[in-house]
């Protein structure tokens, strides 16, 4: 069996360590990412929730509007 070198067993400590602590930064920058995702997917469903709500008033206020006009248009 071969002696591992301290030097080298040193080295690799230290490659492992530095991968680590990227792995760690990557981690954190994909968590804030992650809720901004998050965030900004809650914003626009509250927008779209919206532009739905709004857009059924027009669509009523349409069909209303078209009601007015059958009954004028039958009247004359």
């Amino acid at each position: 069996m071969s002696e591992i070198h301290p030097n080298t067993l040193e080295s690799e400590l230290q490659r492992l360590e530095r991968r680590f602590t990227e792995l760690l930064r990557t981690l954190d920058q994909l968590r804030d990412e992650n809720r901004a995702l998050r965030q900004r997917q809650d914003s626009l469903s509250s927008e779209r929730a919206v532009l739905m709500q709004k857009n059924e008033q027009v669509r009523t206020r349409v069909e209303a509007m078209i009601g007015r006009l059958k009954s004028m248009e039958q009247g004359t």
